[in-house]
């Protein structure tokens, strides 16, 4: 495994919402990026944005390890979800908040 990859499952392992977008959560660079963002905002978990637009070998290993091409790139509790067409879907089905709780431990 390379560096770059251990980088990579160190940040997702570190981080219980992950976001590899365009930008920072301070200053995203696309509006897929502010949408994923808002998205997770109204939830009120914390979580975290890292720029993957620093390092094109980080996001060809992320391409690689997700199978999905483009950006932003969630993870949730460690799991690979898209990004948010699949957690508009999964939210419209009641799905996103019961993920989030149980990565957080406070399932009911």
């Amino acid at each position: 495994m390379s560096a770059i990859e251990d980088e990579i499952k160190e940040e997702i392992a570190s981080n219980k919402i992950l976001i590899y977008g365009k930008g920072t959560k301070a200053a995203p660079q696309c509006g897929f990026t502010v949408e994923t963002i808002q998205f997770f905002q109204k939830y009120g978990y914390p979580f975290e944005v890292v720029n993957a637009l620093n390092s094109n070998e980080k996001r060809e290993a992320l391409s690689k390890m997700t199978n999905w091409p483009t950006l932003p790139k969630v993870f949730i509790d460690g799991d690979f979800y898209g990004d948010t067409d699949i957690l508009d879907e999964m939210e419209a089905k009641n799905e996103v908040k019961p993920l989030l709780d149980k990565a957080f431990g406070k399932e009911s």
